[in-house]
């Protein structure tokens, strides 16, 4: 029980050329053909503007992560410098109160 039989796909066939003649079907053929390529190249755009979201939507979280690892670093150097000034005043104090 095939659905496209040749048998099928002959009446097919008689039933364009006498519904539409022999002129006509190469033009619809074509007409088909072209319109089947712009739904392709339709879907193909679609597919690759949602590619592009996603890689867009990836490149925004590695660049705050890229950002927030740099506010890390600069606030740990800036904690370091501190500390190191901290001691600095403290041994100066205590070189003082030595004196």
């Amino acid at each position: 029980m095939d659905l496209f039989q040749p048998w099928h796909i002959a009446i097919i066939v008689i039933l364009a050329i006498i519904l539409f003649g022999a002129k006509k079907l190469p033009e619809l053929g074509k007409g088909l053909g072209e319109g089947l390529r712009g739904f392709k190249e339709g879907m193909k755009g679609f597919s690759d503007e949602v590619n592009n979201t996603a890689d867009d939507e990836k490149k925004k979280k590695q660049d705050l992560e890229a950002k927030a690892y740099l506010e890390a670093k600069a606030y740990q150097e800036a904690k370091l410098a501190a500390e190191a000034r901290l001691a600095a005043e403290q041994k100066a104090q205590q070189e003082a109160v030595n004196r």
